[in-house]
């Protein structure tokens, strides 16, 4: 679960294993599989890093931490 904020500055956690994509329009709206669309607060960079550490530590998998590192 990663934590997010909606433009109301409620947070919320989110499954970081149901996101489909992460856009920035310039908003950033995240599209679950279910094609459910949430806005948040966070800049995608900020909710990609977030989904990564999360991936890092549920599946022990070892993701570049910064955008283009590979």
């Amino acid at each position: 679960m990663i934590l997010l904020t909606h433009f109301n500055g409620s947070q919320f956690y989110l499954n970081a294993d149901i996101i489909q994509t992460v856009e920035a329009t310039p908003d950033t709206v995240i599209t679950l599989i279910n094609n459910q669309k949430i806005l948040v607060k966070e800049k995608s960079e900020k909710v990609v890093e977030k989904i990564i550490t999360y991936q890092r530590m549920v599946h022990n998998i070892d993701f570049p931490m910064q955008l283009g590192d590979a």
